[in-house]
């Protein structure tokens, strides 16, 4: 285990090698999303929606809170490739029973095409990153002041005052489409370990998922 966070790894201590070649990470990256989504079809394919709430909504709640807290900290603080994926999957469960209980209620031809938008602003979002990762280094900050801001907002209008805003959406989706690309560019920037790629699998994971969530919103609306 280590002290620091995976994003502030550098090459000195790392035998040669533990490095991969770009290519190689790259599709170790991919290997991994691909696996996290992958579990997510099967549980929406195999497991009632209804299954996640059979406790009630805030015990769910702080179930789902408590694993993924669990799985960050143990994937950003691992060094070792097996404990940083049993952490990811930690990660990937709930958030599999958190977008199980969303998706029953479109149809499947909206979540197909919410599927494809997300999948291809994904697919941009990472080749700006790549291209220009110090401008998404600098609006890092703006972002997360950004998503609290409207996080606070929604949920206060939510629970206080019963109202919800479609605006919010947009705004969360341009949040996460930000993140897609400062977190490739970033995943680019630290040694190019396999522990590093399922690190940096498991951020994006949580950016396109986030993504994914807001479209089919946007999208069962119209």
């Amino acid at each position: 285990m280590l002290d620091e966070s995976v994003w502030d790894r550098t090459a000195i201590g790392i035998n040669e090698s533990e490095l991969l070649s770009p290519a190689a990470y790259n599709a170790a990256i991919g290997m991994v999303l691909f696996w996290g989504f992958g579990v997510n079809f099967y549980m929406v394919q195999n497991i009632p929606p209804e299954a996640a709430m059979q406790f009630g909504f805030w015990p769910f709640m702080i179930g789902y809170m408590a694993c993924c807290f669990a799985g960050v900290m143990i994937y950003s603080r691992s060094d070792n490739p097996a404990i940083s994926f049993v952490g990811y999957n930690l990660v990937v469960l709930p958030f599999g029973l958190v977008i199980n209980t969303i998706v029953a209620g479109y149809s499947p031809g909206v979540v197909l095409e919410a599927i494809r938008v997300t999948a291809g602003v994904t697919i941009v979002m990472m080749c700006l990153g790549s291209m220009y990762p110090a401008f998404f280094q600098r609006i890092s900050g703006a972002l997360t002041m950004a998503l609290l801001g409207v996080i606070i907002v929604e949920m206060v209008g939510y629970f206080f005052f019963d109202f919800h805003h479609g605006i919010f959406d947009w705004a969360v989706a341009a949040i996460f489409c930000g993140y897609i690309g400062y977190d490739w560019g970033r995943a680019n920037q630290i040694p190019k370990t396999l522990d590093n790629a399922i690190d940096s699998a498991a951020a994006i994971y949580m950016d396109v998922i986030n993504l994914f969530l807001r479209v089919l919103r946007i999208m069962g609306r119209r």
